[in-house]
């Protein structure tokens, strides 16, 4: 019988699959395998921002700061978190970008976990299949 139980540290398991611990994107035998949640725990270097926006977000998200100053940009304004536990929750629709204005560390939480949201990898291209998952393309 295999276990169902993980043990890890965020900070060290988040260093795979651009900080995510948790969601769709983990093999299905694994427990950190859900289709429910995402969870990502992610130290953003100084300067560190989202490639593109996000657009026709399906999920809902809540993002919180652990440590430094990170924006999320939202249409129409901008939220910057500065202190320790300021958090930002969006919901289905709402387009989004971020920025980190300083070393952070942030905690993100988005629900449902569905495939075809990722940026690839720098070096890497991506075709969008009909399903909305992005098939990744190496250059």
């Amino acid at each position: 019988m295999t276990e169902n139980v993980y043990v890890g540290n965020a900070n060290l398991d988040s260093v795979t699959d651009r900080g995510w611990l948790l969601g769709h994107f983990k093999p299905v035998d694994d427990v950190r395998h859900s289709d429910d949640v995402e969870i990502k725990w992610y130290a953003h270097p100084a300067g560190d921002r989202r490639a593109q926006w996000v657009t026709e977000e399906k999920r809902t998200a809540l993002l919180i700061l652990i440590s430094g100053r990170f924006r999320v940009d939202l249409p129409g304004r901008s939220v910057l978190l500065t202190e320790q536990g300021d958090y930002v929750v969006w919901g289905h629709g709402v387009d989004h970008s971020w920025h980190a204005e300083e070393e952070s560390v942030v905690l993100t939480v988005r629900w449902p976990s569905i495939p075809g949201y990722a940026l690839p990898a720098p070096g890497v291209t991506c075709e969008e299949d009909d399903d909305h998952s992005f098939r990744s393309i190496h250059e």
